[in-house]
């Protein structure tokens, strides 16, 4: 069952004396299944006497989330508590004390910042995340990402091989949002800021400012082409197949990923260790690339032939592995686009 506003829910008891067989008493607060609660029958039981989850900033149609967020309430009999859908990394994290969300899906740079709100928890599937893609600690760790691509539609403009294409006639391009405000328009202009895997800021917004002279920069309702994560035009296309298409410019395979973390102060603790051990099973990361995301866990899945293959098949084909900012590449980035977008672009 989905509602869409938060409720008080069952309060948690963070330590259970009662015992099965051998295995120590439940922690609903541990930072392993093993060292809380021994077996997932035992941490699913617990969730349950929690009754609900509260997540945040996850829209149903992001990454296949709808189906995954059914998916998991279903399974383990919770109701799962859907708190500002449309909310950004760094309002997830300022509206926690008020909103009490139990688990954050946040940008890696902003996770990073807010790692000492974090409760530590180690997934089943900890092992198969790569290193540079989770805190050692156990406080963050990437559940999912992409890659900044171009979708456009073919019967308006010929296939885009690079950003730089779009100076070129005919394309009508839009970002993702204000590259200011939205983290996935300022992704796009990082995109076509790269130069040899290395971002820089100004070219990114010299070519825009171009698109805006030329009258050719609009939104995305008027576009012929779109620059955003290709997951998005991936879903674009596959709802249009004919007048979709998507690319990942070989010269500027940018990256991105979403990060996964417990609230330190999470009002249901075991909830909140079910939800990551289910969206890093076989079973959650297969969701998320049912949505044309590129499960974290899926390298490790594909040699142990447990990965969607049909699925993984139908993902934007990428020259190479993604190109990820540092962060401070990115602060640096943001800071040139705070002084010179609004100059340069408006």
């Amino acid at each position: 069952m989905i509602i869409a506003s938060a409720g008080c829910g069952a309060s948690s008891t963070d330590s259970v004396s009662t015992k099965a067989g051998n295995q120590p008493p439940i922690n609903a607060r541990a930072a392993s299944l093993k060292a809380g609660f021994g077996s997932m029958e035992r941490l699913a039981e617990t969730a349950k006497r929690e009754g609900e989850l509260n997540v945040i900033a996850l829209p149903r149609d992001w990454v296949n989330f709808g189906e995954i967020i059914d998916t998991f309430a279903d399974k383990y009999g919770l109701k799962v508590v859907q708190l500002e859908p449309g909310a950004s990394s760094r309002r997830e994290l300022d509206a926690a004390a008020q909103l009490k969300p139990d688990v954050f899906d946040l940008t890696m740079d902003v996770a990073v910042y807010g790692a000492d709100r974090f409760a530590p928890y180690k997934v089943q599937g900890w092992q198969d995340l790569p290193d540079h893609l989770k805190d050692p600690s156990g406080a963050w760790y990437a559940a999912y990402g992409g890659y900044m691509s171009i979708g456009y539609d073919p019967r308006a403009v010929k296939p885009p091989a690079s950003f730089a294409d779009l100076l070129k006639p005919g394309y009508k391009v839009a970002l993702d949002g204000d590259p200011l405000r939205s983290a996935a328009a300022f992704d796009g202009v990082m995109a076509a800021s790269m130069r040899a895997g290395t971002p820089s800021p100004q070219q990114g917004v010299e070519l825009f400012a171009k698109l805006k002279q030329a009258g050719r920069l609009t939104d995305p309702a008027k576009a012929n082409t779109i620059v955003a994560w290709d997951h998005l035009n991936a879903a674009r296309g596959a709802a249009h197949s004919d007048a979709w298409k998507v690319t990942i410019p070989g010269d500027a395979p940018l990256g991105g990923y979403h990060v996964q973390a417990i609230n330190e102060a999470a009002p249901h603790p075991a909830a909140a260790r079910l939800w990551q051990e289910f969206l890093f099973s076989d079973e959650g990361q297969n969701l998320l690339q049912k949505g044309f995301a590129r499960p974290a866990r899926g390298e490790a899945m594909l040699m142990k032939g447990t990965l969607d293959a049909e699925q993984a098949a139908k993902l934007p084909k990428a020259a190479g592995p993604p190109v990820l900012m540092t962060i401070p590449q990115a602060d640096a980035a943001k800071a040139y686009l705070k002084r010179e977008w609004g100059k340069s672009v408006g």
